[in-house]
């Protein structure tokens, strides 16, 4: 029987057998090794579901935080001293609100010096009171020029009266020592002021003594 497969002589180059063109010739087949099960392909290989399926909504938001990212980065290297800015606009509003705290501070206790100095003269400004409505104070006396000084001096320093007869009455400046029913009144007045009040700036030195008309049942 004749050999097909002619055994090569000595000194012929043998030629190496193509594996792959059977599968060549064959036609397309598999790229995976066969021997190899899918359990040994790396999880990384294998194509995970989606949880959820995207909708416009997710895209249009997405969008709109990368735009504000990067309008933010934008800014920051546009303008490097604007957080420098911030925290000097801060620093400046506080020391403001300071300065007005310190000076209203400097003024409840400046009036507060002041009517300390000048509450023991007004025993002083009732006798002048007196003196004036019993008419002492009429003409030009050394007495009146005397009255006239003093009350100057202590406007100067801010001391300023209140209390007026036909005044409406307000408990929270106004004492009513007295009350008296009259039909000439529809809400309580002032009928007589016994005692003057007096106020230092904004302070309440004194509440006004006085009598009160009231409406007639």
């Amino acid at each position: 029987m004749t050999d097909t497969n002619p055994t090569p002589e000595d000194g012929d180059e043998v030629q190496p057998v193509n594996e792959g063109s059977e599968a060549t010739a064959s036609g397309p087949r598999s790229q995976v090794d066969p021997d190899v099960s899918e359990t040994d392909v790396p999880e990384t290989e294998l194509p995970e579901a989606a949880d959820h399926e995207l909708t416009v909504q997710d895209i249009l938001d997405a969008v709109q935080t990368e735009d504000a990212e990067n309008e933010a980065a934008r800014a920051a290297d546009a303008d490097p001293e604007h957080e420098h800015l911030v925290d000097l606009k801060r620093l400046s509003a506080e020391y403001a609100n300071y300065r007005k705290r310190t000076e209203a501070n400097r003024e409840v206790e400046r009036e507060r010096l002041t009517g300390d100095v000048v509450k023991s003269l007004l025993p002083v400004l009732d006798d002048l009171d007196r003196a004036e409505k019993h008419g002492d104070l009429e003409g030009d006396t050394p007495f009146t020029a005397i009255a006239a000084k003093l009350r100057t001096s202590v406007t100067k320093l801010g001391l300023a009266p209140f209390g007026a007869k036909g005044e409406p009455f307000d408990h929270n400046i106004h004492e009513a020592i007295f009350q008296q029913p009259s039909p000439d009144v529809e809400t309580a007045t002032i009928l007589d002021v016994v005692e003057t009040g007096y106020t230092v700036g904004s302070t309440l030195l004194r509440a006004a003594k006085v009598v009160v008309a009231v409406p007639a049942e």
